[in-house]
């Protein structure tokens, strides 16, 4: 993996730059104000028409036992994204992370999907969206399958939308399981390269202000994902 230490002010124009190029940033710890660019030897990606639905996974969505939201709050997400969990005691997310998406989502590319249950937000993701490509940066839960079922959203408004790549960054046994394989850095700069190209897709592919049902994000990732459905 390769990691370079930035040696002038991060600003969003350039982290959106860097994204374009195959590189990421992070920091050592939520504690630590510094960052470093990151560009794995091997990137982690869902291949969109091999997204992976479990039958109990499929049931949950369809359910709708999520409310699903867009962009409807930015901040708590990015925050339970950096909250220490069960199965992960601390994270990358530090201050100026959270203030570099932050800005990035008040110029219209960092999204989050969102799961409410209850008034309560128990699970969601954010990332970026540039040219054809969307970055994911990270993802919780405070319910099962809630992180899942944000994902399963996610995915099926980037095929609705025409985009051409979804960026892991890394594979875990987790993400594997739903589809995300690994491919080499010069195979993940090709298709970067082609999500960098026209034709423009559409995030908003579904309205702004509607609430997507589990049903109409299962039809939209039909037949690829569901022909893949498998047992638990």
């Amino acid at each position: 993996m390769s990691r370079a230490a930035p040696s002038f002010e991060i600003t969003p124009q350039i982290l959106l730059r860097a994204y374009s190029l195959g590189l990421f940033p992070m920091a050592d710890s939520a504690d630590d104000e510094d960052l470093f660019w990151v560009e794995p030897e091997e990137r982690a990606i869902f291949p969109l028409d091999e997204f992976r639905v479990s039958r109990s996974l499929a049931k949950t969505v369809r359910s709708d036992r999520f409310e699903v939201r867009v962009d409807f709050d930015f901040d708590a997400t990015i925050e339970a994204c950096a909250a220490p969990a069960p199965d992960r005691e601390s994270t990358w997310i530090n201050g100026q992370i959270r203030r570099l998406y932050r800005a990035l989502f008040d110029l219209g590319v960092a999204h989050t999907v969102e799961c409410w249950r209850g008034g309560r937000l128990v699970g969601g993701l954010y990332g970026v969206a540039l040219g054809a490509a969307f970055f994911g940066e990270s993802m919780f839960h405070r319910e099962a399958d809630a992180s899942k079922v944000a994902l399963t959203h996610l995915v099926a408004r980037l095929r609705a939308g025409s985009f051409r790549l979804l960026d892991t960054q890394f594979l875990t046994t987790h993400l594997a399981s739903l589809g995300a394989k690994e491919v080499s850095r010069q195979d993940y700069r090709l298709l970067l390269q082609d999500a960098m190209s026209p034709p423009a897709p559409d995030f908003w592919v579904w309205p702004r202000s509607g609430i997507v049902s589990g049903g109409a994000a299962l039809a939209a990732l039909a037949p690829a994902a569901l022909l893949r459905t498998h047992s638990d």
